[in-house]
């Protein structure tokens, strides 16, 4: 009997302190989430803007060597001489290096001058380091543990992935998922949930649309369709390896043709200038996000993937700023378009179910993007795509876009890497 009374007294002090988290957390979530949220949907108007100002004059792309003189100069007249972009963030959440407050101002201006200046880069890499470096500063500036630091840049994470993107589910888990493949810390899957959420509906009521594509055709679940979808998924792995290691190739190229970080930004902005007047189209300049569209209508060319590989490594390889994420996008769906009809696959399925394969096999992260099929494409054919993404996963190897992850489990076997 006593010992029943001592085991009840603990359970109720565990349900209490488990409520206090809930509230605690709650407040402290919420109020991340609209702040984190606002400097998002601010960073999405400003790259909105200079895409439009660099459409509307296209001279704008002649400067883009003299921008990367400025990114460079900025971050050294900030003390930052090596900026190592995600890969601090992540760093930042296992509590291995402290992520500085003025990140955030300086991947703003910085990725907006790239956008300017026709720059093929994203947005979202560089909101995952907006959002993380907000909370980590705040978090030290209020006082907060350690541990609750790591779950702060987890939840800033999330919050400008959200707000930018509008795929709340998608941003919550892959901040959760992105940083220890194998290995999720639950503890923060409601605030980071509760970030993601109060930064989408401040998006969505400040007029940021979410991100969204209608797949045309998505053929019905059968034993042929399956084994197209696993050869899709194996393509798409081989896609993504190409990807990250042009992605790494291009930067550790850059390092060893010149020493001095200015000489790198001034010869890789002059590169993607040339490149960009010899192609003449401006598709593979900036997000490129009508391509994206247009791929999952059915429409891509067969070498786009390809020129969106160039054009990003040469940009942010060369100390540009911006975000890796939909430019895997932009790969995944030109290159599904491409290859899944020779497979038999419609089009504008295999362009949709391309872009989450990729996403998976340069990110690792394949529960994230079972999630983001979700949430871009609706619920229709989500077996497909949750196979083409398992699939990705397991062939896309140890490697990635992001270099300080830590994959904990095998791919092929359930144990732990050695």
């Amino acid at each position: 009997m006593e010992n029943w009374r001592k085991t009840e007294e603990k359970e109720l002090l565990e349900l209490g302190g488990h409520l206090l988290a809930l509230v605690t957390w709650a407040v402290i979530a919420a109020v991340l989430g609209l702040l984190v949220g606002l400097v998002g949907v601010s960073f999405h108007l400003a790259v909105e803007l200079a895409t439009e100002a660099r459409q509307a004059h296209p001279w704008l792309l002649l400067l883009l060597p003299l921008a990367g003189l400025a990114i460079v100069g900025l971050y050294h007249a900030c003390g930052v001489r090596e900026d190592k972009g995600t890969n601090l963030v992540l760093s930042a959440v296992r509590g291995e290096a402290p992520l500085a407050l003025r990140t955030a101002p300086l991947i703003f201006l910085g990725s907006t001058l790239t956008h300017l200046c026709g720059g093929s880069s994203g947005r979202e890499g560089a909101a995952l380091q907006i959002g993380g470096s907000i909370a980590s500063g705040l978090g030290r500036r209020l006082g907060f543990q350690a541990e609750d630091q790591r779950v702060l840049v987890v939840c800033g994470m999330a919050a400008a992935f959200s707000a930018l993107f509008g795929t709340p589910l998608t941003a919550a888990i892959f901040a959760l998922e992105v940083v220890h493949v194998g290995v999720m810390h639950y503890a923060a899957l409601f605030p980071a949930l509760l970030s993601s959420l109060t930064a989408f509906l401040l998006a969505q009521a400040l007029g940021v649309s979410p991100t969204a594509y209608a797949v045309t055709h998505i053929p019905a679940l059968s034993p042929l369709v399956l084994v197209q979808a696993t050869v899709l998924g194996v393509l798409c792995a081989l896609a993504a390896i190409l990807f990250y290691q042009a992605m790494h190739g291009a930067h550790d190229l850059y390092h060893y043709l010149f020493k001095n970080p200015y000489l790198i930004a001034a010869a890789g902005g002059a590169l993607v200038v040339l490149l960009s007047v010899l192609e003449g189209s401006g598709d593979y300049n900036g997000v490129g996000g009508h391509v994206i569209t247009a791929a999952v209508a059915g429409n891509a060319l067969p070498g786009a993937f390809l020129l969106k590989i160039l054009f990003t490594a040469l940009t942010l390889g060369a100390g540009f700023k911006g975000g890796e994420i939909v430019p895997s996008f932009f790969v995944g769906a030109t290159f599904g378009c491409t290859v899944g009809p020779l497979l038999g696959l419609p089009a504008s399925f295999s362009a949709a179910a391309g872009i989450v394969g990729v996403f998976c096999g340069v990110t690792n992260c394949p529960l994230s993007s079972v999630f983001l099929a979700y949430e871009l494409f609706g619920g229709a054919g989500l077996p497909l795509f949750a196979g083409v993404c398992a699939v990705s996963y397991l062939i896309s190897g140890y490697g990635g876009l992001y270099s300080a992850q830590e994959i904990v489990y095998s791919k092929s076997r359930p144990q732990k890497r050695v």
